[in-house]
Protein backbone atom coordinates (compact mmCIF):
# COMPACT_ATOMS: atom_id res chain seq x y z
CA UNK A 1 0.00 0.00 0.00
CA UNK A 2 1.43 3.34 -0.96
CA UNK A 3 0.05 6.79 0.83
CA UNK A 4 0.76 9.80 -0.98
CA UNK A 5 0.34 13.55 -0.27
CA UNK A 6 -0.01 16.62 -2.88
CA UNK A 7 1.14 19.69 -1.95
CA UNK A 8 2.05 22.94 -4.13
CA UNK A 9 -1.48 23.97 -5.19
CA UNK A 10 -2.69 27.90 -5.30
CA UNK A 11 -4.27 30.52 -7.32
CA UNK A 12 -1.93 31.81 -10.46
CA UNK A 13 -2.33 33.94 -12.93
CA UNK A 14 -2.19 32.62 -17.11
CA UNK A 15 1.34 32.48 -18.08
CA UNK A 16 2.96 31.89 -14.66
CA UNK A 17 4.60 28.71 -13.23
CA UNK A 18 3.87 26.40 -10.08
CA UNK A 19 5.34 23.19 -8.92
CA UNK A 20 2.80 20.57 -7.36
CA UNK A 21 4.58 17.85 -5.25
CA UNK A 22 3.80 14.03 -4.03
CA UNK A 23 5.51 12.73 -1.43
CA UNK A 24 4.62 8.74 0.09
CA UNK A 25 6.43 7.71 3.23
CA UNK A 26 6.59 4.15 2.39
CA UNK A 27 10.16 2.68 1.55
CA UNK A 28 8.60 0.97 -1.44
CA UNK A 29 7.48 4.34 -3.06
CA UNK A 30 10.68 3.59 -5.24
CA UNK A 31 8.91 0.44 -7.02
CA UNK A 32 6.16 2.45 -8.34
CA UNK A 33 5.23 4.60 -11.32
CA UNK A 34 3.23 7.51 -10.16
CA UNK A 35 0.90 9.32 -11.97
CA UNK A 36 -0.69 12.93 -11.81
CA UNK A 37 -4.16 13.28 -13.01
CA UNK A 38 -6.83 16.01 -13.03
CA UNK A 39 -10.01 16.90 -12.65
CA UNK A 40 -12.21 19.93 -13.65
CA UNK A 41 -15.78 20.66 -12.39
CA UNK A 42 -18.30 19.64 -14.59
CA UNK A 43 -14.99 17.50 -16.63
CA UNK A 44 -13.63 13.16 -16.23
CA UNK A 45 -10.65 13.08 -14.87
CA UNK A 46 -8.15 13.00 -17.49
CA UNK A 47 -4.45 11.65 -16.84
CA UNK A 48 -1.67 14.15 -17.11
CA UNK A 49 1.87 12.54 -16.76
CA UNK A 50 3.36 9.89 -15.50
CA UNK A 51 7.01 8.78 -14.20
CA UNK A 52 8.49 5.63 -14.36
CA UNK A 53 9.56 4.04 -10.87
CA UNK A 54 12.91 4.58 -11.86
CA UNK A 55 12.77 7.78 -13.28
CA UNK A 56 13.89 6.15 -16.70
CA UNK A 57 10.95 6.69 -18.25
CA UNK A 58 8.12 9.42 -18.66
CA UNK A 59 5.09 10.17 -20.47
CA UNK A 60 2.56 13.07 -21.01
CA UNK A 61 -1.10 14.17 -22.13
CA UNK A 62 -0.88 16.26 -25.15
CA UNK A 63 -2.75 18.66 -23.78
CA UNK A 64 0.14 19.74 -21.25
CA UNK A 65 3.31 18.34 -23.81
CA UNK A 66 6.29 20.81 -23.67
CA UNK A 67 5.10 23.06 -20.60
CA UNK A 68 4.39 20.69 -17.67
CA UNK A 69 7.76 18.13 -16.65
CA UNK A 70 7.18 15.51 -14.13
CA UNK A 71 10.11 14.07 -12.03
CA UNK A 72 11.00 12.01 -8.77
CA UNK A 73 13.46 12.02 -6.37
CA UNK A 74 13.39 8.52 -5.17
CA UNK A 75 15.70 9.66 -2.12
CA UNK A 76 12.83 11.92 -0.93
CA UNK A 77 9.67 9.80 -1.82
CA UNK A 78 8.61 12.44 -3.84
CA UNK A 79 7.32 13.43 -7.34
CA UNK A 80 7.28 16.65 -8.65
CA UNK A 81 5.06 18.24 -11.48
CA UNK A 82 6.77 21.31 -12.47
CA UNK A 83 3.70 23.11 -14.89
CA UNK A 84 4.94 26.20 -17.20
CA UNK A 85 2.91 28.72 -19.05
CA UNK A 86 -0.15 27.53 -17.36
CA UNK A 87 -3.30 28.43 -19.04
CA UNK A 88 -7.10 28.27 -17.57
CA UNK A 89 -7.51 25.73 -19.40
CA UNK A 90 -5.38 24.27 -16.86
CA UNK A 91 -7.49 24.94 -13.55
CA UNK A 92 -8.36 21.47 -11.98
CA UNK A 93 -8.18 19.41 -8.69
CA UNK A 94 -4.67 17.63 -9.19
CA UNK A 95 -3.78 14.42 -7.87
CA UNK A 96 -1.05 12.08 -7.84
CA UNK A 97 -1.47 8.12 -7.73
CA UNK A 98 0.28 4.83 -7.98
CA UNK A 99 -1.02 1.65 -9.59
CA UNK A 100 -1.97 -0.82 -7.59
CA UNK A 101 1.46 -3.39 -8.22
CA UNK A 102 4.62 -2.45 -8.57
CA UNK A 103 6.77 -2.03 -11.41
CA UNK A 104 3.56 -1.44 -13.53
CA UNK A 105 3.75 1.25 -16.25
CA UNK A 106 0.61 2.29 -17.24
CA UNK A 107 -1.26 5.71 -17.93
CA UNK A 108 -5.17 4.31 -17.33
CA UNK A 109 -7.12 5.41 -14.21
CA UNK A 110 -8.38 2.22 -13.65
CA UNK A 111 -5.44 0.66 -13.14
CA UNK A 112 -4.43 3.10 -10.68
CA UNK A 113 -5.53 2.29 -6.89
CA UNK A 114 -3.53 4.17 -4.55
CA UNK A 115 -4.87 7.88 -4.75
CA UNK A 116 -3.91 11.51 -2.73
CA UNK A 117 -6.29 13.83 -1.66
CA UNK A 118 -5.66 16.16 -4.46
CA UNK A 119 -4.60 19.66 -4.26
CA UNK A 120 -6.89 23.00 -6.39
CA UNK A 121 -4.76 24.27 -9.28
CA UNK A 122 -6.76 27.74 -10.32
CA UNK A 123 -5.35 29.72 -13.08
CA UNK A 124 -6.62 33.52 -13.54
CA UNK A 125 -6.85 34.73 -17.33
Amino acid sequence: QVHLVESGGGLVQAGDSLRLSCAASERTFGMYTVGWFRQAPGKEREFVAAVKWSGGATTYSDSVKGRFTISRDNAKNTVYLQMNTVKADDTAVYSCAAPRFAYRWTTRPSDYEYWGQGTQVTVSS
